[in-house]
């Protein structure tokens, strides 16, 4: 018993960790979906007083978000959100098309029976969120099949990969889904892959990936077109 509470986290540390994981969470969310915009300058002293967090777990949330490219901290002058790209948008799918379909198919192999019943659970979801119009709903699911993906994969090496990239396309997609992209056609896509991964079908779940992908790109592309 004394062995076991030696390893118990102090109630202060745990305090901390949940608020920066919630100052992460909620920044991130405003990042994505343009309520922190492309090119606006702003402070941790603003931020804090918006989230109505103290400023060391948003000083810390800013430093993973630097990480995943949605910042830029500049010294004494204060945190630029990142522009939009879409040459860099291109170049980093390259790279999620490799790397999910490794997860997906990982995932059908390895993932436990609750995280099977989950992914049903958010495939399911998917859709009926982009039947209603649900936007916000839709970007929600989507975050947490992703989180669901890296979990049940059990690759660490892939997750770190995929993790710098999350933020940036759900961005991506937030800032040009009304001009170009059909949302319920992107539900079903998401939804082939968490199905397959929920079967347990490693063939069909990266088939799948690979699907959603070509239509990801064709979507980024078609954001260059005029009007798009």
């Amino acid at each position: 018993m004394a062995k076991s509470a030696s390893r118990r986290r102090p109630r202060a540390e745990e305090s901390q960790e949940s608020l920066t994981e919630r100052a992460y969470r909620e920044l991130e969310e405003r990042i994505v979906t343009l309520q922190l915009a492309p090119g606006a300058v702003v402070t941790e002293a603003s931020l804090a007083a918006m989230l109505g967090i103290g400023r060391t777990p948003i000083r810390e949330a800013l430093q993973r978000l630097a990480r995943e490219r949605l910042v830029t901290i500049l010294p004494r002058r204060g945190i630029l959100v990142a522009e939009e790209n879409l040459t860099t948008e291109l170049r980093l799918l390259e790279l999620r098309r490799e790397v999910e379909r490794l997860l997906a198919r990982s995932a059908a192999r390895r993932a436990g029976a609750e995280q099977r019943r989950r992914f049903g659970e958010i495939a399911a979801g998917m859709e009926q969120a982009a039947r209603g119009g649900d936007d916000i709903g839709f970007m929600r699911l989507d975050r947490d099949f992703n989180l669901l993906m890296l979990d049940a994969a059990r690759n660490e090496f892939a997750a770190a990969a995929m993790t710098l990239m999350h933020g940036l396309s759900r961005r991506f997609w937030y800032i040009h889904y009304r001009a170009v992209a059909d949302l319920p056609l992107a539900a079903r896509l998401h939804a082939e892959v968490a199905r397959a991964v929920a079967a347990g079908d490693a063939a069909t779940a990266a088939g799948a990936s690979d699907r959603l992908l070509d239509y990801i790109e064709a979507f980024a592309r078609a954001t260059a077109a005029p009007g798009g």
